[in-house]
C-alpha cells in the first residue's frame, strides 16, 4: 500500500502552468516485456499468441468539452502543458502473426483489478483469480481460435496492486489553494470471520485490495471545528434499526497496537460477521476517480487508430482500416461501460467513436466511479451495500420520463447527440432480475409495460442463471457457504460466445443479431416477485447431499429514490455525496422478476440446453444460512435443487416435481430431448454449431446427468 500511495502523491504534486489547449490521448506506451502466450500453444489456423505487458501515460485537458463533466478534473494539480496526467497498466494477447488476426480489438473491463475475458469465453478455464491474472491457461481458446486480441487495463484508481491486479495511478484532487481537499464519507463495513480492526475499505466486495480513504483526524472522540464527530453503527440486515457504537469503544487504528492509522478501524469489542457496520467520517485526499472513463476512451481510439505514440512506438496491435472495437466487461465492469455511454465518453479525441460496439454483461445499473469520494467498489445487493449509487434513472438504453423524479433520458442520449453511440449486445442473468433490479432496464419506471430496445441495443436474459456459475463441485454438505442452498452451476459460456458472435458479424458485417430475448409483461413470463408461482421443494436427501426445504418468500430486491444532496446530479451519478447515509422516499419503482413453470425454472428469455433438459431446478435468487443478515438475499448467488432420481425417491421426499426416471425414462428420450433443444439455439443464432455438437457429444458419453 505504501508503494501504490507513494505513486498517487507524486503525481499529485505535480504542478505547473496552463498552457495551449489540447486534445486528451494516450501519449506513450511503453512495453515491458513480450512473450509468447500459454506456453507457444497452437491455436487452430491462427497459431500462438503473444502476451504484451506494458503500461500507456496519457493526459486530459480539463479546458476540452468533452472531459467537462468528469468529477473534480478541474481541481487536478497539472503538468507543465496544464494536462492532467495518468499511468494505466496495460496487457495484451495479440496472434504472434498479425496477419492472423480478424481485425477485431476486444477490450476487456477489469473487475477490481482483475482480469476476465478467457473465463467467460473460453469453456474450461479454471476459477483460479491468480492464475487467470496471470494469464495462465487459455482454457478450449476458442476466442484464440477466432483471432480476437484482448486487451486489459487500469481504470479503477482505488484498487490497490497485488496477486496479479491491474492499476491506474490518477492525482488527488486538491483545493485550489493547494490544500487537502475534503468531504463525508459512509464506509459500510462487513466481514466473514470475527476481528477486532478492519480498514476502512472492508465492504462485501470492496476490501483490503481497495485503497480506503484516510480520515482527517484519528482523534474520534473530539469533535472537529464545525461540530462534526465520527460515527459507528452496527444492524442485523439493511433495513434494521441502527445501534450506535460509543466513541469511546471504538478508534482509528488497530487493535493490536496503540498507534493510531487514518485508514483503519479497531473495535475491541470485534466486528461480528452476518452483520452490517457503518463509520461515516470526514476524509481527505480523493482520487480523480472519472479519469478510468477516460483512461478507456483515450486507449480504445489509440489502439484503434495510432501507428505510434507521441516518441515513435509503435502500436502494439493491428490497427487502422476496417479494425473494429468492442468493450465488454462483467457486473462491475458491465456497469463502468454503461456509465461511460451514460457521460458521453465514448466519443473519441477528434470525434468518432472510441468503441464500436459493447457487451455489458451482467451489469444492470450504472457505476459510482465519478463521484468525490466514490466508492466504485461497491455493489447494489438487497442486504450489503444496498445504499449506494449504482442503480439509479435512467434505465433504459432508450429515452424515457420517470415519473417518480420527473425527469426524462436514456443511457445514450448523449452518445446519439454526438453520433457516437456503438452497437450493444446488454447480456443478464436472473440473478440481475431478482437482486439488481434489471427488469428495469426494460420496462418503464413502474413495471407497468415492455418497453422496446433502440435499434443499435440488443438484450438477452440467461434464464434460471445465478450472476457467475458456481464452480463445480458443488459443496457435498451444509452450511453452503454463507448460502442456505447449493450454489447454482447453470453455464453461461455457451450463450455468451454466440453473443459475441452475433456482435462481431454485427458491427464488421452488417449481419443484425436476433431480436432480444427477455421476459416480458405482455406475455405473462415478467411479473411482480408475489406473482410468481414457484413450486414447493422439501427438504431432500438427493445424491447423498441433505438440503433445507426451499424458503420462497417472494423477496426481491426493492428501489427507491434516494436523496444524496445538492451536490450529488443523480441523472449522471456524478458529484458530490452530501447526505450520508442518503434519505429514502417512500415512492418505489416497479422492479419485476421472472415467472416460473413447474419445476421453478425461468420461462421468459433464453433457455439453454440445461434449461430446456433439466435435472434440477436452477434459480436467480438464495439466502443468506441461519445467522446471517436475518435470511436474507445471499449476494450474487442462486440456487440449485436436483430432481430425485426416481419416482419413489419423489414420492417419499413429497416433491412434486418429477423425478429424472418419469422425465427421461430412456438414455434416448434424454438424447432426443437434447438434440431438440441444441438444434432450437443454433437456428435462434443462441448457440453456436461446434458447441451444440460438444453438448451432445457429452450427453452421448454421459448418459442422463443425475447431478451438475
Amino acid at each position: 500500500m505504501r508503494h501504490r500511495l507513494a505513486r498517487i502523491a507524486v503525481i499529485a504534486l505535480l504542478g505547473g502552468t496552463l498552457g495551449a489547449s489540447a486534445e486528451a490521448k494516450i501519449t506513450r506506451i511503453e512495453i515491458i516485456k513480450a512473450e509468447p502466450a500459454f506456453s507457444g500453444q497452437n491455436f487452430g489456423t491462427v497459431g500462438p499468441f503473444e502476451r504484451v505487458t506494458g503500461r500507456a501515460d496519457g493526459e486530459l485537458d480539463p479546458a476540452l468539452p468533452e472531459n467537462s463533466i468528469i468529477q473534480d478534473l478541474g481541481l487536478a494539480p497539472r503538468n507543465a502543458r496544464g494536462m492532467v496526467e495518468y499511468t494505466t497498466d496495460i496487457e495484451i494477447l495479440r496472434p504472434a502473426d498479425p496477419t492472423k488476426s480478424n481485425r477485431m480489438l476486444l477490450f476487456n473491463v477489469i473487475n477490481r483489478g482483475n482480469k476476465g475475458g478467457l473465463s467467460l469465453f473460453n469453456a474450461d478455464v479454471p476459477p483460479n483469480l491468480a492464475d487467470n491474472n496471470a494469464l495462465k491457461v487459455a482454457g478450449d481458446g476458442w476466442l484464440q481460435r477466432q483471432g480476437y486480441t484482448l486487451v486489459w487495463f487500469g481504470w479503477q484508481a482505488d484498487v490497490l496492486p497485488g496477486n496479479g491486479r491491474m492499476t491506474l495511478t490518477v492525482p488527488i484532487a486538491l483545493n485550489k489553494d493547494g490544500s487537502p481537499l475534503t468531504g463525508i464519507v459512509r464506509a459500510e463495513l462487513v466481514t466473514l470471520a470475527p476481528t477486532t480492526t478492519l480498514p476502512l475499505s472492508a465492504g462485501w466486495f470492496a476490501g483490503a485490495t481497495h485503497v480506503p480513504y484516510p480520515t482527517v483526524s484519528t482523534d474520534n472522540r473530539t469533535a472537529q471545528g464545525d461540530g462534526f464527530l465520527p460515527t459507528l453503527t452496527g444492524r442485523e440486515r439493511e433495513n434494521a434499526p441502527r445501534t450506535p457504537v460509543a466513541n469511546s469503544d471504538w478508534r482509528f487504528g488497530h487493535c493490536d497496537d496503540e498507534k493510531p492509522d487514518e485508514r483503519a478501524i479497531c473495535y475491541p469489542a470485534g466486528f461480528k460477521p452476518g452483520r452490517i457496520y457503518e463509520v461515516i467520517y470526514r476524509a481527505r485526499d480523493p482520487l480523480v476517480l472519472g479519469i478510468g472513463f477516460a483512461v478507456a476512451r483515450d486507449l480504445g481510439a489509440f489502439l484503434k487508430t495510432r501507428s505510434a505514440d507521441d516518441a515513435g512506438t509503435p502500436n502494439p496491435v493491428v490497427h487502422g482500416d476496417g479494425v473494429r472495437t468492442i468493450i465488454t466487461g462483467s457486473s462491475q465492469s458491465g456497469r463502468m461501460i454503461r456509465t461511460l455511454l451514460h457521460l458521453g465518453l465514448n466519443q473519441a479525441e477528434g470525434g468518432g467513436r472510441a468503441f464500436d460496439a459493447a457487451l455489458p454483461h451482467i451489469g444492470g445499473g450504472l457505476l459510482g466511479l465519478n463521484i468525490r469520494f466514490g466508492q466504485p467498489g461497491r455493489g447494489w445487493n438487497e442486504q450489503v451495500d444496498h445504499l449506494y449509487p449504482a442503480y439509479e434513472f435512467p434505465f433504459n438504453y432508450a429515452k424515457q420520463t420517470d415519473p417518480l423524479t420527473g425527469r426524462s433520458g436514456g443511457i445514450l442520449d448523449r452518445c446519439e447527440a454526438a453520433g457516437t453511440c456503438p452497437l450493444i449486445i446488454h447480456a443478464a442473468t436472473a440473478l440481475e432480475m431478482w437482486e439488481g433490479r434489471q427488469s428495469l432496464g426494460f420496462t418503464d419506471p413502474l413495471g407497468l409495460r415492455d418497453i422496446t430496445d433502440p435499434p443499435n441495443v440488443r438484450t438477452y436474459v440467461m434464464t434460471s442463471t445465478q450472476h457467475a456459475p458456481a464452480a463445480l463441485p458443488l459443496p457435498g454438505k451444509a452450511p453452503f457457504g454463507v448460502c442456505y442452498q447449493q450454489g447454482n452451476p447453470n453455464p453461461q459460456t455457451w450463450t455468451m460466445r454466440a453473443l459475441l458472435d452475433d456482435l462481431t458479424q454485427w458491427v464488421r458485417d452488417g449481419k443484425e443479431p436476433p431480436a432480444s430475448v427477455v421476459p416480458r409483461i405482455a406475455d405473462g413470463t415478467l411479473v411482480s416477485s408475489d406473482a410468481v408461482h414457484f413450486p414447493s421443494i422439501p427438504a431432500n436427501a438427493y445424491g447423498g447431499v441433505e438440503r433445507h426445504p426451499v424458503r420462497f418468500t417472494g423477496a426481491y430486491n426493492p428501489l427507491h429514490v434516494f436523496q444524496r444532496g445538492a451536490g450529488y446530479h443523480t441523472g449522471d451519478i456524478s458529484g458530490v455525496l452530501d447526505v450520508e447515509p442518503p434519505t429514502m422516499d417512500t415512492a418505489r419503482y416497479g422492479a419485476l422478476v421472472p415467472q416460473v413453470d413447474a419445476d421453478g425454472n425461468d420461462i421468459g428469455g433464453v433457455r439453454s440446453v440445461f434449461v430446456q433438459v433439466p435435472i434440477g431446478t436452477y434459480t436467480g435468487w438464495n439466502q443468506f444460512r441461519d445467522g446471517w443478515f436475518d435470511g436474507g438475499f445471499c449476494p450474487l448467488s442462486g440456487s440449485f435443487v436436483p430432481f430425485a432420481t426416481t419416482k419413489a425417491e419423489r414420492e417419499r421426499t413429497g416433491d412434486t416435481r418429477l423425478s429424472l426416471e418419469e422425465r427421461y425414462p430412456t438414455k434416448e428420450v434424454y438424447m432426443t430431448a437434447v438434440r431438440k433443444a441444441a438444434d432450437s439455439l443454433v437456428t435462434a443464432r443462441l448457440l453456436l454449431p461446434e458447441d451444440a455438437t460438444r453438448l451432445i457429444s457429452e450427453a452421448e458419453a454421459k448418459g442422463i446427468r443425475s447431478g451438475p
